[in-house]
């Protein structure tokens, strides 16, 4: 018995426990028989998906783990087999609710969608737990799934939330299932498919996630309700201002757009030497400033959590380059928008990309992890650096 609870409960009390929050958090509540209905039709298709998994490892020769199908093996089953099948079950345990009439408001996307996941998630961390009850990187895998599952729900729940009036997705569900979906593939592998190490890979893509999940469920709940207040003083009052009171969904997209003069290509191809150029001397902070602490960078292994530091402290220069390099650019350009800004770190990524993918092509996948991310704290460094209007 005591056996059966190590596994059973670190699996479904949290998953419960936070699905009870969600729907705590609607206002108007949903009728409890649908929210839980959804949640047992998510872990119903859960345990399908994890069974399908099993026999298609077993058919193809294809499995998750790096280590028992390499590493273009493991992208492969995990992007083009796993990863769509789940989003796209979660989709199908929300359905019903989504074409029935208690969903009628925007933030029900949101409610529904975080359920359904959290429903995938309880299974998925029992089975997880039952097949390797020692250890303890596993409970910190189990953990890392239930808001990672929340999360990328949550992007495709804003989507059906928009969509509530007219009862079918439009475009914009497509696109944002179809990033959920690159989003899980990239942190199943980071998480199960390669060694502990690499579990620091997965933190700044739950964040960029986290952040844009934030971002939709505050913009369904704010819908009708669009009052914007814009900040003056100091910069630094500016930078306190937007921390406490980020701006909506709406005026992000404002700010990335120009409609009323054409682009400043000067500015995007400035811009992109300023972000690598800033990028460089991160990456030159941070290994003089390991070499300061006596880091030994050639004994990262990512079998190992504990060597991992020097790799955490290189992510850190180049994280602190982006909203630094964005800063300036609006700065010295005086643009309004954030739109050069944003496709100037947007270059400079991909330049980043192509060499990562030449040079050393596991690379490209922590690379991508990490690109969201960065590329939001540019657009935030240029969102203080714009000049107030």
């Amino acid at each position: 018995m005591i056996e059966v609870l190590r596994w059973l409960l670190p699996a479904i009390v949290p998953a419960v426990l936070a699905a009870w929050l969600v729907y705590r958090s609607d206002k108007e509540r949903e009728p409890p028989r649908v929210v839980v209905g959804t949640f047992l039709f998510a872990a119903l298709l859960a345990a399908g998906a994890m069974f399908l998994e099993k026999k298609a490892a077993v058919f193809t020769g294809l499995d998750a783990r790096v280590s028992a199908a390499g590493s273009a093996g493991s992208l492969v089953f995990l992007f083009f087999f796993v990863a769509p099948m789940r989003e796209a079950l979660k989709v199908a345990a929300v359905w019903p609710a989504f074409r029935s009439k208690h969903f009628d408001e925007p933030y029900d996307g949101v409610v529904y969608s975080s359920t359904a996941a959290l429903g995938f998630a309880a299974v998925e961390n029992a089975m997880v737990l039952h097949d390797h009850p020692v250890g303890a990187v596993w409970i910190a895998r189990a953990l890392l799934a239930l808001p990672a599952h929340v999360f990328f729900a949550t992007t495709w729940g804003y989507a059906l939330g928009r969509a509530k009036q007219a009862k079918r997705p439009g475009a914009i569900f497509w696109g944002a299932w179809l990033v959920a979906t690159l989003a899980h593939g990239l942190y199943e592998h980071f998480v199960y498919g390669r060694g502990p190490g690499a579990l620091v890979g997965v933190l700044p893509l739950l964040f960029g996630m986290g952040v844009l999940a934030w971002f939709a469920r505050s913009d369904l709940q704010q819908r009708g309700d669009r009052a914007s207040i814009s900040p003056t003083g100091s910069r630094l009052s500016r930078v306190s201002f937007y921390i406490s009171q980020p701006p909506s969904l709406r005026t992000v997209r404002a700010a990335l757009r120009r409609a009323d003069q054409p682009i400043m290509i000067r500015w995007i191809v400035i811009g992109a030497l300023v972000t690598m150029g800033a990028m460089l001397a991160g990456l030159a902070g941070s290994i003089a400033a390991g070499h300061w602490f006596n880091f030994d960078f050639s004994a990262v292994d990512e079998r190992d959590v504990a060597t991992t530091a020097p790799v955490l402290l290189l992510g850190a220069g180049v994280l602190l380059a982006f909203p630094f390099s964005g800063f300036l650019i609006a700065r010295a350009s005086g643009l309004p928008t954030l739109l050069e800004p944003a496709l100037a770190s947007a270059l400079a990524l991909v330049l980043v990309m192509i060499a990562l993918g030449l040079a050393a092509p596991i690379a490209l996948v922590f690379g991508l992890a990490f690109s969201p991310i960065l590329w939001g704290l540019a657009c935030f460094g240029a969102w203080v650096g714009r000049p107030a209007r």
